[in-house]
């Protein structure tokens, strides 16, 4: 089964930025709703934001509300995650999937995920 593949994850300090993308190409993806989820180690996988299929309605977590985006570029097969104003707490590995069922904000909509990407955010 195609998977998307994240990368743009690494190591910034407090306060720094970062952008991750999710390559997810075709229409097994472009017509479904895309999210961004994050797992610490020992922690359940947890809600950070999803975009529908147009990009045109987006939904965010409590805990990154005005501090990240979430986009997608149909041309680009892509999905972004921009992330400003990082905390030490938002290191995690950051998942995408595609959300097949339900809102999307919980693990459970999702059928397909891709292998994540680190982020690490020093104090």
């Amino acid at each position: 089964q195609v998977q998307p593949v994240e990368s743009g994850g690494g190591l910034v300090q407090a306060g720094g930025s970062l952008r991750l993308s999710c390559a997810a190409s075709g229409r097994t993806f472009s017509t479904y709703a895309m999210g961004w989820f994050r797992q610490a180690p020992g922690k359940e996988r947890e809600f950070v934001a999803v975009v529908n299929w147009s990009g045109s309605s987006t939904e965010y977590a409590d805990s990154v509300k005005g501090r990240f985006t979430i986009s997608r570029d149909s041309a680009k097969d892509t999905v972004y995650l921009q992330m400003n104003n990082l905390k030490p707490e938002d290191t995690a590995v950051y998942l995408c999937g595609r959300a097949r069922y339900g809102s999307g904000r919980q693990p459970a909509s999702y059928d397909v995920w891709g292998q994540g990407t680190q982020v690490t955010v020093s104090s």
